[in-house]
């Protein structure tokens, strides 16, 4: 079953919400936000999160060290395998592992526990790796512990990744150059050490803010892309001015991959609602309703990933074509 990571975060969810303690494997490339998604979705519903890297475990790891107690051994266990409480067990890069330690994780999936120790009940046993066409260096898995998990797919998608970096503010130079050419966001090249990915862009995010440059993050040819996409930047009118809602002569530049920065830009800086709405009301003088769709979709993300749109709802009642344009792209993002 392939999803996005926004319909694998709801997928899980419901698995949490319904009590469903199945084991759930998850499939797709390398940096696009499997572990992260899992992550939320255990903090979401206070429960708490085991990362657990098999490839780099032996598998005296996991099983525990055998100690001496009057003349028997027994299996101590690993101080990361959860005692108590309620949880997600998190099993990642799971196909990466040699097979003798795959064949000890089987024993932790399907039957709950691995030599003398139990999983607690209140936990579930989530796992994920990468597919063989990701280049990646994996095992086959065997069949009959394949047969046990439920197996979904996410793939890369440019609307979720939005959500997710307004919600994590990173730099609106990554946003906006992703909004212009979003086949960027996720390129695997695997001879290239690096490159682009939703996991590689938030370290570019980062690097960026510093003043470093990214390509060693997204790899040389993204990165020289990105470089002078964000010289585009010069060209801009204040956005400062345009969301206190002064702009009305300011000029909206004729090049589109500038008026994707300034429109990205925009929703990216809007504080609060009403400067959301002089944006839009600026950019509604300027543009057509294509530029003011995409500014509304990306202010209606940012509002919901920060948990704020109903900030937005007293806008609609004094902009019909606003009023519109947030209700589809709510719903939209709801569905």
């Amino acid at each position: 079953m392939s999803m996005t990571p926004a319909e694998l975060r709801t997928y899980l969810s419901a698995l949490v919400a319904r009590q469903l303690p199945l084991s759930t494997m998850i499939w797709g490339p390398p940096g696009v936000g499997k572990s992260s998604v899992v992550a939320q979705v255990a903090a979401e519903h206070d429960l708490e999160f085991v990362d657990v890297r098999l490839s780099q475990l032996a598998p005296t790891d996991l099983r525990g060290l055998p100690v001496a107690e009057h003349g028997i051994s027994r299996w101590y266990p690993p101080e990361f395998l959860p005692q108590g409480g309620r949880g997600v067990l998190f099993l990642d890069e799971v196909n990466m592992a040699p097979p003798t330690m795959q064949g000890m994780a089987q024993q932790l999936i399907l039957d709950r526990r691995v030599g003398s120790y139990v999983l607690p009940a209140g936990w579930f046993v989530w796992a994920a790796g990468n597919r063989k066409e990701d280049r990646a260096s994996v095992f086959d898995m065997p069949a009959p512990l394949a047969n046990r998990f439920l197996h979904l797919t996410v793939r890369p998608d440019f609307d979720a990744f939005r959500s997710y970096a307004l919600g994590r503010s990173l730099h609106e130079h990554i946003l906006a150059f992703l909004t212009f050419r979003p086949e960027l966001l996720h390129r695997l090249d695997t001879t290239q050490p690096a490159w682009p990915s939703p996991r590689a862009w938030e370290m570019a995010s980062a690097l960026h803010r510093a003043g470093l440059d990214v390509a060693p993050a997204v790899g040389e040819a993204s990165g020289a892309e990105f470089a002078a996409f964000v010289q585009l930047y010069q060209q801009l009118p204040d956005l400062g001015v345009v969301l206190s809602g002064q702009g009305r002569d300011l000029p909206l530049p004729e090049e589109p991959s500038v008026r994707y920065a300034a429109v990205v830009g925009l929703a990216a800086r809007a504080a609060d609602a009403q400067q959301g709405f002089h944006a839009f009301s600026w950019l509604a003088g300027h543009a057509g309703p294509e530029w003011l769709q995409l500014y509304v979709a990306t202010l209606v993300s940012k509002f919901q990933a920060l948990g704020q749109l109903g900030d937005l709802l007293g806008l609609m009642e004094r902009e019909p074509r606003l009023a519109q344009l947030i209700q589809g792209a709510a719903e939209l993002s709801a569905g």
